[in-house]
């Protein structure tokens, strides 16, 4: 893979502009600057403010979004650009890494934090999970009006996508085709930022959890973006192949969730200040995090901080990303060449001294967190609405615009959808297949349920039920 391809300012369309050279000639921003004005400025990140991180509908201030987990992840990835870039050309010494190239990356990886998760439904990674599920109890129960088989109408890659309904592959569907903003591109982001934000460069029919490469662990796009992915691919070279910046995008996002997670379940009261040492110890015994961690609590004492131990883990925290930002840097100067060549199979903290740290922050946010009885709580909560949605939308959606007659209440269910999202289906329906439109209506409804908050998602539970609070 070459860079002056990897960071391709291509588009799937270009706006019409008015024909005002003048107003074109003084916007001096580079086309990944425009693609970060197009995101800070949509619903959909701004609708991160009210999704799941950790903990569903949690009421407290200081516990985490998406949207500030966007914002870090952002924040994160930009410095781990400027960090490798210099690394690039100062150690590595790549000439065709031009000083020109260090400021797109660091705008594409900006941009790419803030939409990493931008597809992602309502209750977090569960909020995936309880779709997926939905489909594999289901799918092959579901008729059409006549009495065909959904299931056996679908394609195979077409059922594969729903079994195996995916955050990341929503992302890219979102940016490109559910922003209808100007035209039928969506947001019409650069290839550059498209290509990093994928993942998982395969189809559903693709996922291979067992193949020891992290790029085959789950899908990156649906059969409704593929030809998208496609000419995204054969644009930047990258067929079949993680982009470069994945892997730093990719590093900034564990590096955030993994310290957030702790800070927000220590908040949380889901353990103590001794617990977060003892459990560290655990897995990482006396080595420089630890030390970090005790030397932090040790100067609030002397310094008489009220709270010692909140004091000691929120700066752990700032410190331990710091030492992560190194490792990760270190890993991909490291690794450069096979990273280039599309075969470096690993995330950018295997093989280094920081691997048992992050495996050690996961295992007590899950011990400690993860299967909290709240959590557990919420979780089964939020299995019920969303199960509640899709068994009344998926089979509105499939008698919508096939031919036959809707009954009442399947209309009344379609109406829910937003215009927007009908208006979607409409022109990229038109001409086609009745199996790829069936396809795009069942589409609807996930592309409907991913695009709601946790409390919309809660109260439009609560009223088509009749609960008030």
């Amino acid at each position: 893979m070459e860079w002056k391809y990897l960071l391709s300012p291509k588009r799937s369309g270009m706006y019409t502009n008015s024909g005002n050279n003048k107003k074109k000639s003084m916007d001096l921003r580079s086309e990944f600057e425009k693609d970060y004005h197009r995101i800070i400025g949509s619903a959909s990140f701004r609708r991160l403010q009210d999704k799941t991180q950790v903990f569903p509908l949690d009421k407290s201030d200081f516990i985490r979004t998406r949207l500030t987990h966007s914002l870090e992840v952002s924040s994160l990835a930009k410095s781990l650009g400027q960090n490798i870039s210099n690394s690039i050309m100062l150690n590595i010494k790549d000439e065709s890494f031009t000083y020109e190239m260090k400021d797109d990356v660091c705008n594409i990886l900006q941009c790419a934090g803030l939409i990493h998760d931008i597809g992602n439904p309502p209750f977090g990674h569960f909020g995936e999970e309880a779709i997926r599920n939905w489909f594999s109890l289901h799918l092959e129960e579901l008729k059409m009006p006549d009495g065909t088989s959904v299931e056996g109408m679908l394609t195979e890659p077409m059922k594969q996508d729903f079994y195996h309904f995916e955050g990341n592959s929503q992302a890219l569907r979102l940016v490109a085709k559910l922003h209808f903003l100007v035209n039928e591109n969506g947001m019409n982001l650069t290839y550059g930022l498209l290509n990093t934000i994928i993942k998982y460069p395969g189809s559903s029919l693709e996922i291979n959890p067992h193949s020891g490469n992290c790029k085959d662990k789950k899908m990156g796009y649906f059969q409704s973006e593929k030809e998208l992915y496609e000419d995204i691919a054969q644009t930047c070279h990258t067929k079949g192949l993680r982009h470069p910046l994945t892997f730093i995008l990719e590093a900034a996002d564990d590096i955030a969730y993994r310290t957030a997670d702790i800070e927000d379940a220590f908040k949380k009261g889901c353990f103590n200040y001794d617990t977060l040492l003892k459990e560290l110890r655990k897995y990482v015994q006396d080595t420089y995090p630890v030390q970090i961690l005790e030397h932090q609590y040790e100067k609030a004492v002397k310094m008489n901080i009220d709270n010692p131990e909140l004091y000691a883990v929120q700066n752990w925290m700032i410190r331990l990303q710091g030492y992560l930002i190194y490792s990760a840097t270190e890993s991909f100067t490291n690794h450069y060449q096979e990273i280039m060549m599309g075969s470096y199979p690993q995330d950018l903290f295997t093989g280094t001294d920081s691997e048992m740290v992050m495996k050690a922050l996961g295992k007590i946010a899950y011990d400690y967190a993860f299967t909290s009885m709240p959590i557990l709580k919420l979780e089964i909560a939020a299995d019920t609405m969303l199960t509640y949605l899709l068994d009344k939308m998926v089979p509105a959606a499939i008698q919508y615009d096939s031919g036959q007659t809707m009954g009442m209440m399947e209309r009344k269910m379609l109406k829910l959808i937003s215009e927007n999202y009908i208006q979607i289906y409409h022109f990229h329906a038109k001409g086609e297949s009745e199996t790829k439109r069936l396809y795009l209506r069942m589409m609807l409804v996930t592309d409907y349920i991913s695009g709601m908050t946790d409390s919309f998602a809660k109260n439009l539970y609560q009223e088509m039920n009749g609960i008030t609070s």
